[in-house]
């Protein structure tokens, strides 16, 4: 099926989708994003960051991670590639956990695709660190986090009770990581 690029922002682009009855379907579509869990298994704790989130004017408790592309252009690139979209996430997911967390990931396996909704193509592919050790630089933030971002490593039973009060408001991701919590207890 042909579609439409009909506007784009810097974020979003929104696309037109003919149907076969004749109407219209409209998209609205971003380059996707991952999130990583790194758990000591052993100690039964998980790695969060708590950092200033400027859409909330608030501090939020996440799993490190942010964009596996950093433009609309780089993704189109990698959708007109032959190239595996896990691959890049997977790189991304390393990425992002050294920057944010101050972790080295040698190894990681896609624990869930996290796809949005019919109307918004926004898909969160979320790893598990299967092979991990402290950075030896330790964090290298970006210039955009400047407030700094706290890492921590908790108990699972915080983890899912900060899920529960809301204390983690990425909610799509706290319902994965919720998921994740409950297949380790079982």
């Amino acid at each position: 099926m042909s579609e439409e690029i009909f506007a784009t922002g810097r974020i979003f682009e929104l696309i037109q989708i003919p149907q076969p009855d004749g109407r219209i379907f409209e998209v609205a579509r971003r380059a996707p994003g991952v999130r990583v869990i790194i758990a000591d298994k052993t100690a039964r704790k998980v790695l969060l960051t708590r950092e200033h989130r400027w859409e909330l004017d608030d501090w939020d408790f996440r799993l490190p991670g942010g964009k596996v592309f950093n433009s609309l252009d780089e993704f189109e690139k990698h959708r007109q590639s032959s190239d595996d979209i896990i691959d890049a996430a997977a790189a991304k997911a390393k990425e992002e956990a050294a920057e944010e967390a101050g972790i080295q990931i040698n190894d990681v396996k896609l624990y869930k695709k996290s796809s949005l909704g019919a109307t918004v193509e926004w898909d969160l592919y979320v790893f598990e660190a299967t092979n991990w050790q402290p950075h030896p630089n330790g964090q290298d933030l970006k210039e955009d986090e400047v407030q700094g971002i706290d890492v921590q490593m908790y108990a699972y039973a915080e983890v899912e009770k900060m899920i529960l009060d809301g204390k983690m408001q990425e909610e799509r991701i706290a319902l994965v990581l919720l998921r994740w919590l409950k297949q380790q207890t079982a």
